[in-house]
This record gives structure tokens, sequence and C-alpha cells, in this order.
């Protein structure tokens, strides 16, 4: 396993909260002078000009991001992913390599992006923070993660 500062890998379904509860953690972080960035999947496509949601296009898109994160914690940043990432074995190929904190954020609130759900989509099984933000606050969320990964 590459050592580096922790990768924080917000992983779930479209509308969960993982983006809100990155950039929260992002600030929780920075806020106390710990060095930090976040790469969110909907940035990423966008700045890569990648709409493919094939499996093949999902895949390059999740590889591009730990790549980013991989260069950000080997630079001394706290990097945290925010990203769909349906695909389990990737993520715990990428888990197996790098100092990486998996979090998995659901919800049973409906929030208007379920229309994006992948239905390939597996849930974490071991070595997870299981994120619950039905009825959590955004401040709590991020504090959970923040203690999960001991920053």
């Amino acid at each position: 396993m590459t050592e580096g500062k922790p990768i924080i890998w917000i992983t779930g379904q479209p509308g969960a909260g993982k983006s809100t509860v990155g950039r929260a953690l992002l600030d929780n972080l920075t806020s106390s002078g710990i060095p930090a960035f976040m790469v969110d999947g909907d940035d990423l496509r966008a700045l890569t000009a990648n709409a493919d949601y094939s499996p093949a296009g999902r895949e390059a898109n999740i590889r591009r991001a730990q790549d980013i994160a991989l260069y950000l914690s080997r630079q001394g940043q706290v990097a945290i992913v925010a990203v769909v990432a349906p695909f389990l074995w990737l993520r715990e190929e990428f888990k197996a390599r790098a100092n990486v904190k998996e979090v998995y954020v659901h919800t049973t609130e409906v929030r208007g992006r379920e229309h994006f759900h992948s239905d390939e989509y597996g849930k974490p099984e071991s070595d997870f923070l299981d994120l619950d933000t039905t009825d959590a606050s955004v401040a709590a969320s991020a504090a959970r993660v923040r203690e999960y990964a001991h920053l």
C-alpha cells in the first residue's frame, strides 16, 4: 500500500449527499489548517468532457478520480473524492493499494436525482463508514467522516 495522506472516498447513489458532505468536510478540514482538496464526480466529468455512462465510461472516470486522489495524497493533501463509483471491485482494488477511507452515503429521502441512479451499484461490504444522511445534518455527517478517518 502506498502511504500518504488519507483519501476519503465518498460513494453512493446520486442524490444521497456525497458532494454536500464532501464540501462540508473540505471546509471543516481547511478551516482547521489541514490541507485538503475535493474531487467531485460531476466536476471531473465536465473537466474531462466524459459524458459516457456506459460501464467503460464509468470505469475511466473512476480511474481518473483515483489517479488524482493518489497524486494529492502523495503531495500531502487529504483527498476527498465524491463519486458514484458503482463498481465494488474497483473500489476494493483501490483500497488495497492506497490509504483509502471509504464512506458509503445513502438516504431514503427523494432528492430529485434518482433518474441518475446506477443499476449496477455494488454496496460496500467491508472496511467502510455507513453514513445515512436521511435525518442527519450536514455538519454531523462531516464530523462522523472526519472522526472515521482520524483527521
